[in-house]
């Protein structure tokens, strides 16, 4: 496996055991479509009382490409909202209300995991 999805597939672990003992439970990981003309993936589907949360997990070891909250564009943003939509038609999942989460996870050699989780971060 390719280092940055090892990488990536730890930080989802690393994050999904923060949402967990904070009290989310977990839908789906990497859940995929490639329906209704938009292809992707969302990382974590999670509820949290009553509430619907789409996560977002970026996982950096430097800040050397800038820091992991700064992927999250603009564009970015637009997609995990269409890939929420399409999670929602595909899967009947109803929620009253919906939230947009990013976890930030950094990890650096010889050091624990740092979490940066952001609650309705767009």
């Amino acid at each position: 496996m390719d280092g940055r999805l090892i990488l990536g597939a730890d930080g989802e672990r690393i994050a999904t055991s923060h949402l967990e003992r904070s009290g989310y439970s977990i839908l789906a990981r990497n859940w995929r479509t490639g329906s209704g003309g938009i292809r992707g993936e969302l990382d974590v589907v999670a509820r949290h009382g009553s509430t619907l949360v789409f996560v977002e997990v970026k996982t950096r070891t430097s800040d050397r490409f800038g820091g992991p909250l700064l992927a999250v564009t603009a564009r970015k943003q637009a997609k995990l909202r269409a890939l929420a939509g399409s999670f929602l038609r595909e899967t009947g999942t109803r929620a009253r209300d919906l939230r947009f989460d990013v976890i930030a996870i950094d990890v650096r050699a010889g050091e624990d995991p740092r979490i940066d989780h952001r609650v309705a971060a767009f």
